[in-house]
């Protein structure tokens, strides 16, 4: 029988998802549908996993802390280690404190007394060895070790007293039986009260389970690869027959890793494929207000702003729906690109919004386009949490009549009362920190309403492709011109005095100074610095120049704490990572972070980029409390070395894996449980060269290896791509 199945768009497709989408729709309609419909053949592996011998609820909940709830979720676990039990030596030549697999003669059973252990005597050629038991089933013992019996036993061999002695034995087979145990048994991670013994068997009943599929490969690729079949593949993945088995390179983990790669490239391509088709406006302004912003900025444009807005124009004036991406590091003027693609949409008539995860950095693009619209005639508006009352009303007037033809604001703007004449584009800022429902909802504010989606975190080539495949990208690589390195270095934190002095001397030069912590206030459970033990030492030495800013202050306390230091008479802001994203204060010339070796490289780089704004020498300090491990020691070397932010990124992908660079569960980055990006660069490019060709041949997946394909998209629980096609 088969069944349909609600199937959920991942969180962070975001816009991009357009699934069935239009904006006069419902927004619900984009995220359940009844036309998505699992293959019977894969069943038994979308079982749950107490449907497996052995496994009841309280297994399955130790199970679901692995990340597996149903029976697939075993075989996408991947061994991290390997017992190795292919010693066979005997017992004279077994090495103490190591696994031995011997073959023994059991020779008699000793039944402990009281706290004694029951032990077993068995022997072979060279001598004796004493199998010992802590609270055992006598019958059980008894059977599986009958007297003048021969038996395979495996464990780790001990010494005491001059005596060999394994306690609990691993394995205990009839030589008949011998097969059952591997030579290489593969160890995967565990959570408390789930054993190796356990989840093994689990997962060997899951690899019985696996059905031999169509093959979904090119199968002069997989030839030339020298990669098994699939359900080879998964056998091959869990009976590793020595350490370079469980290698990322393996054969059988690199068929499987590309699987899941072509997967993740296949549902992006036809997620895009499915937004091409959706209808878009023209959009192509005069230039006359765009001259006039021209005229004013204060600077001459960089090439790679040029090049991103060329590319935007030509998004903007096809029929079809522009869904672009632009990122760029930090202080890469991507704020002026956004207000020159908004003045395109009110040129040809209609309106623009930009929108931003936080008050603070609403603000501050507020701050920084509402000049320059002036110097168009333009009267933009700001709406967030903040505007109540009149205020509020008046805005929303503004956007319903077309007053106002930009707005910037925050999550305020999704609210039902808040509707526009004409919106044309919408301008996402961070978007990795808006929820899907949030994003979806501005666009249906508007008929057919382009996107363009910012990020001043620079996103390495292989998680733009699986995570922004689907959209058209533009970089911005260089920075304004005038734009001085920063000094940046590593100090102990035993140094933090000769820190503060050299502050206090910055600050008799009028400088300004950001100080980073990792926390807001003291914890029992951590010994790092927090921010408002720091602000009241600071201000005990400096007086009230200093401020304080971190997440749980209101809206409020943090912008006038803010503006007390980006124009008033505040010169040091101790803060948390707060202040990551968006604040510009020219006149701050020194960063320093505490604890610098807990932070992201990116994080890091995110940091030290909101100094070195204006003309001044600017220096980053990074304290850190000794001793550093390898990838923190890393970490901080890199930072040193580079101001390169698509470097940093790269590297920072290398040293703590794809789902972390933003956070898999706040950004939408998909969590690959088989695919390594660090390791499998040229498999993602060889998955997404490989999906061009597949939908060029068959947008469908109608024929043959289409067929194979969707079921490889229902395998990696991609079911909302296969929603994009139509029946077949």
């Amino acid at each position: 029988m088969k069944v349909n199945r609600e199937f959920s768009v991942p969180y962070g497709c975001a816009l991009r998802c357009g699934l069935d989408f239009d904006p006069e729709s419902s927004v619900e309609t984009v995220f359940t549908s009844s036309s998505s419909v699992r293959p019977e053949v894969l069943f038994p592996l979308f079982a749950p996993v107490t449907s497996l011998p052995g496994v009841g609820p309280r297994m399955a909940t130790l199970i679901g802390k692995l990340g597996g709830t149903n029976v697939v979720d075993l075989l996408w676990q991947l061994p991290r280690d390997l017992i190795d039990r292919s010693m066979a030596p005997s017992i004279a030549e077994a090495p103490k404190g190591r696994i031995a697999t011997l073959s023994l003669i059991v020779d008699s059973h000793m039944p402990g007394h009281g706290k004694r252990p029951y032990r077993v005597r068995c022997a072979d050629d060279s001598g004796f060895v004493t199998l010992i038991f802590f609270h055992p089933r006598k019958d059980y013992l008894q059977r599986s070790l009958p007297e003048g019996q021969k038996r395979i036993v495996s464990g780790v061999i001990e010494e005491w007293n001059g005596e060999f002695q394994i306690t609990h034995p691993d394995y205990i087979l009839a030589e008949e039986d011998a097969e059952q145990m591997p030579r290489f048994e593969p160890v995967y991670g565990l959570t408390a009260g789930l054993t190796l013994k356990t989840l093994g068997k689990a997962i060997r009943e899951s690899i019985s389970r696996a059905p031999a599929l169509a093959e979904w490969q090119d199968a002069a690729y997989i030839a030339r690869q020298g990669w098994p079949g699939w359900q080879d593949a998964v056998k091959a993945l869990h009976t590793p027959q020595g350490y370079k088995d469980i290698e990322p390179m393996a054969p059988a983990r690199c068929r499987l890793a590309y699987d899941e790669l072509l997967a993740n490239q296949l549902a992006l391509g036809l997620v895009r494929q499915k937004m091409k088709k959706l209808p878009g406006r023209e959009i192509a302004g005069d230039g006359r207000l765009k001259s006039r912003v021209q005229a004013a900025l204060p600077f001459k444009m960089t090439g790679s702003q040029e090049t991103a807005l060329a590319e935007i124009f030509a998004d903007m004036a096809s029929d079809a729906r522009m869904l672009r991406l632009l990122q760029g590091d930090v202080g890469s003027g991507k704020t002026v690109v956004a207000l020159f693609a908004m003045l395109n949409a009110v040129e040809a008539g209609g309106q623009a919004v930009l929108m931003a995860p936080t008050e603070i950095l609403a603000r501050q693009h507020f701050a920084t386009i509402k000049p320059l619209a002036a110097s168009a005639g333009l009267n933009i508006a700001i709406l967030t949490g903040r505007e109540k009352g009149r205020a509020r009303a008046a805005v929303l007037e503004d956007l319903a009549n077309g007053t106002a033809p930009i707005a910037v604001g925050t999550h305020a703007l999704f609210q039902d009362d808040v509707a526009f004449q004409n919106l044309m584009l919408a301008v996402i800022d961070e978007q990795h920190r808006f929820g899907v429902h949030q994003r979806l909802t501005l666009a249906a504010k508007g008929r057919a309403v382009d996107t363009l989606v910012m990020t001043a975190t620079p996103i390495p080539r292989t998680l733009l492709l699986t995570s922004f495949g689907d959209m058209e990208a533009s970089q911005l690589t260089e920075k304004p011109a005038g734009r001085k390195p920063v000094d940046t270095r590593t100090l102990p934190l035993s140094r933090i005095e000769d820190v503060i002095a050299g502050v206090d001397r910055a600050l008799k030069t009028g400088a300004k100074v950001y100080w980073v912590c990792p926390l807001v206030e003291e914890s029992e459970v951590s010994d790092l610095a927090d921010a408002e033990a720091r602000y009241a030492d600071l201000k005990n030495r400096f007086g009230d120049t200093v401020e304080l800013v971190h997440g749980r202050m209101k809206g409020k306390e943090k912008d006038a704490a803010m503006a007390r230091f980006a124009g008033g008479p505040a010169n040091v802001l101790v803060a948390t990572t707060v202040i990551e994203v968006g604040v510009d204060v020219p006149a701050a010339t020194i960063m320093v972070i505490e604890h610098a070796e807990r932070f992201g490289l990116a994080q890091l780089h995110q940091l030290r980029g909101r100094i070195g704004r204006g003309e001044r020498a600017s220096s980053c300090l990074l304290l850190y409390a000794p001793p550093l491990t390898e990838t923190a020691r890393a970490r901080l070397s890199i930072l040193r070395e580079s101001d390169d932010g698509f470097r940093i990124a790269e590297e920072d992908l290398k040293l703590r894996g794809g789902g972390e660079i933003l956070g898999t569960r706040q950004s939408g980055f998909p969590e690959f449980r088989l695919a390594d990006l660090a390791v499998h660069q040229d498999l993602l490019e060889a998955a997404r060269d490989d999906t061009k060709l597949i939908l060029s041949r068959d947008p469908e997946l109608a024929d043959t290896r289409g067929q194979a394909l969707r079921v490889l998209l229902y395998l990696f629980e991609r079911d909302s791509a296969v929603a994009n096609l139509r029946s077949g």
